[in-house]
């Protein structure tokens, strides 16, 4: 907001504040009315009848034999009537010579004053409140009692009396409202008016740019700092993307061949993996300026603003040639079409129309590159994506080891690292993170060490940051009771037992029944690659694995408990998936149900449509069924084979709380309780400063797997790529500790 626009909201304040005062003290004044008791009010009234009229009509003392008293005669029980004697008034009242009645009161001082009888000749009748002036027409006292508004109220004994005595009684219309409530509401409604063109004048600019919420609100940035070196893990995008700065750079060695550089560029990948760092690093590299927007910022309320801000994004870009146009989020204006309910004149479509004809249209827009990022390619629209729009489709895929090895040494360069600390091992245990887990990661060690006053970042910081990031802060202080935590450690031991003995489980690293986030335990397992696929029976042996934590508590606990549903949850959805999308099933053969069951929000129809019959889906049903109960009677088997080793674990886990893959092996092995405690204290001592040496000695598993077609390498993940803990927790509704990538998982 402007100066002058403060000064005037000032002015405004000051003056509603000043209204509110005066009409506050307006009203608690009443004019100068004294608010008394309705007995006192009474009394003034009947204090009227110890006045006459004379003959020139004017109020007088009615003195009857000298002394003062009432006109009207009353009987033994104080009722009017006609034979009765008069009421004298007592009080030590007198006449002076103004023939006024007053009575001699003395102060404390000792001083002597006359004070007049109070009489109310006037009574006025507001709803529920009595007001009543003295004989000067001033009005002195009010009261508040019966609404005197009913029909019965003209024939109240007590109103034909006060008439009597000579006193005016007046009704106010009680349809006329209060002037004070109607000053107060027409000086809020203009306030109200004022404040919101002043927030409305503030928003567009000022008073000369009341229609510049038609303007693009892209960012304009001329002097990135990024370069590729601040972008690790992903060697081949770089080279995709150098072709881009080079055009910007040289443009005229490109169009001496006739070479057209693509005008458009779409970084598609899931979330944390760097597009938009990307896009900011061609920028950097080629020094052009840097204009970015989200897709969200084109759609307004009003239809025509996306549009008219798309064709502002674009002049603006072509007087700043060659530039870059950076659209975060595209998916949020570019859906297809036609999916919806806002028709052909939604907003959100004219402004992809919008964009399309500015990107491919009649005008040539030579110098100017759009880039744009989503993590939903899938639902864009058809005519977005031709060659000639977004010609050039760069899949940004989660870093390898060796990518994220880079990647955690480039968000190091500003952290003291302690010399120890080993990258290599790090990134090896860190399968399936993301560059933004990464950075979390080294943030939540850096956090870790500034709590503990240390000077640098060690491994133990390191450690608990992969662990953190995994599955949230230890709950060291909760409470836990013995029962929760025998269930606990028979529920892990399973699953780490069953794991052990599936020989296509990725290896045990760290089995905990310490609370982290949401989940009451952990089994932690870990690949030794980073492969993209996962066969039939690597599936087969994570839900036979998965299982393992119920089967123990079925076979030890002798009941069930809600701690599995994670469990239950990723094993239903493996398993259908198995059926109805990876053609895993023999009865079923080699087809596929379910591809289009698309929302009217994800895509195309109005309605999900089942692409099999009522026959098939019971098919299905019966399928999934079975691969489950053949997987948790392969548990049960396997469980109930090795019972002293389940035993021995739980009993440590119980004691100990957390074991790692050095124990599990040595428990598999048939090793006594008391040696595996005793080899646990060696390993502490020795791994104390540094808990990745146990993983050190062990293969390199830095060779990643051929690069994939996208959807299946995306769906391989879906097992158990990224370091995956199987959890379990009472608050089984909200677990969902599982740092797995699903096909699924969009952002």
């Amino acid at each position: 907001m402007s100066k002058k626009g403060r000064i005037i909201m000032g002015a405004i304040l000051v003056a509603l504040v000043a209204a509110v005062i005066v009409i506050w003290a307006t009203s608690s004044l009443m004019g100068g009315a004294q608010q008394i008791s309705r007995t006192e009010f009474e009394r003034y009234v009947e204090n009227a009848q110890f006045y006459t009229l004379d003959e020139k009509g004017e109020r007088v003392p009615h003195i009857v034999d000298g002394k003062i008293v009432s006109t009207v005669k009353y009987d033994e029980n104080g009722k009017p009537d006609a034979n009765g004697s008069y009421a004298e008034l007592g009080g030590g009242y007198r006449v002076n010579e103004k023939n006024e009645i007053v009575r001699d009161v003395t102060d404390a001082n000792g001083k002597t004053s006359e004070v007049a009888l109070k009489v109310i000749w006037r009574v006025k009748t507001d709803a529920y409140q009595y007001t009543g002036a003295d004989a000067s027409g001033r009005d002195r006292y009010y009261c508040f009692g019966p609404s005197a508004y009913g029909v019965e109220s003209w024939d109240s004994e007590t109103f034909k009396t006060w008439q009597g005595y000579g006193v005016v009684l007046e009704h106010g219309n009680p349809n006329a409202g209060s002037w004070v409530s109607t000053v107060f509401s027409v000086l809020m409604i203009v306030a109200v008016g004022v404040v919101f063109f002043l927030i409305i004048r503030s928003s567009m600019g000022g008073s000369g740019k009341i229609m510049s919420f038609a303007k693009t609100k892209a960012r304009v940035s001329t002097n990135i700092k990024v370069r590729f070196d601040d972008v690790a893990g992903a060697e081949e995008e770089k080279v995709e993307l150098a072709e881009v700065v080079e055009f910007l750079r040289h443009p005229k060695k490109f169009s001496d061949l006739g070479a057209r550089i693509p005008k458009g560029v779409l970084l598609v990948g899931p979330p944390g993996t760097g597009k938009t760092l990307f896009a900011k690093a061609v920028a950097g590299e080629a020094g052009v300026p840097f204009f970015s927007v989200s897709g969200s910022d084109f759609v307004e309320m009003y239809v025509g603003v996306g549009a008219s801000r798309v064709r502002d994004l674009f002049d603006m870009a072509k007087k700043n040639q060659p530039c870059i146009i950076f659209i975060d989020e595209i998916d949020a204006v570019g859906r297809h079409r036609g999916a919806g309910l806002g028709g052909g004149n939604d907003e959100r479509e004219q402004t992809l129309n919008q964009i399309l004809v500015q990107m491919d249209g009649f005008e040539s827009n030579e110098g100017v590159i759009v880039m744009a990022a989503t993590n939903r390619a899938d639902i864009l629209d058809p005519a977005l994506m031709r060659p000639g729009r977004f010609d050039r489709q760069i899949f940004v895929n989660l870093p390898d080891v060796k990518g994220r090895e880079q990647i955690l040494k480039v968000h190091a360069r500003n952290k003291p690292i302690a010399t120890d600390v080993n990258f290599k091992t790090v990134a090896r245990i860190t399968a399936g993170f993301s560059g933004a887990d990464l950075a979390n990661l080294l943030n939540e060690a850096a956090i870790l060490a500034a709590r503990a006053d240390k000077k640098f970042i060690g491994n133990l910081e390191l450690y608990e940051g992969v662990n953190k990031v995994l599955m949230g802060p230890q709950k060291k202080s909760r409470v836990v009771t013995e029962s929760d935590k025998r269930i606990t450690a028979y529920h892990e031991a399973g699953h780490a037992i069953v794991a052990k003995l599936c020989p296509e489980c990725d290896p045990v690293q760290e089995v905990s029944i310490i609370p982290r986030g949401n989940a009451a335990g952990y089994t932690m397992t870990r690949p030794d690659n980073d492969d993209a696929h996962m066969t039939k029976n690597k599936i087969l042996d994570f839900i036979c694995m998965a299982l393992g934590g119920r089967v123990a508590e079925e076979l030890v606990i002798k009941d069930i408990t809600t701690g599995a549903s994670n469990d239950l949850e990723r094993v239903t959805e493996m398993t259908k998936r198995m059926v109805t999308e990876w053609g895993m099933s023999e009865k079923l053969g080699l087809v596929t149900y379910g591809s289009n069951s698309q929302t009217v929000f994800l895509g195309k129809d109005m309605e999900t449509h089942n692409a099999y019959s009522d026959d098939t889906a019971k098919a299905i049903d019966d399928e999934m069924h079975a691969i489950i109960e053949a997987a948790h009677s392969r548990a049960v088997k396997l469980l109930t084979e090795n019972r002293s080793v389940l035993d021995n674990m739980a009993r440590i886990l119980i004691e100990r709380e957390t074991i790692y893959s050095e124990e599990v092996d040595m428990l598999m092995e048939g090793k006594s309780y008391a040696e595996v405690l005793k080899f646990m204290d060696e390993q502490d001592q020795k791994h104390s400063d540094n808990p990745f040496k146990k993983f050190e000695a062990e293969k390199d598993g830095s060779s990643s797997a051929e690069t994939a077609e996208p959807e299946t390498a995306t769906t391989a993940n879906g097992g158990s790529a990224k370091t995956a803990p199987e959890s379990e927790g009472k608050d089984t509704d909200n677990e969902n500790v599982s740092r797995e990538t699903k096909p699924d998982d969009k952002d």
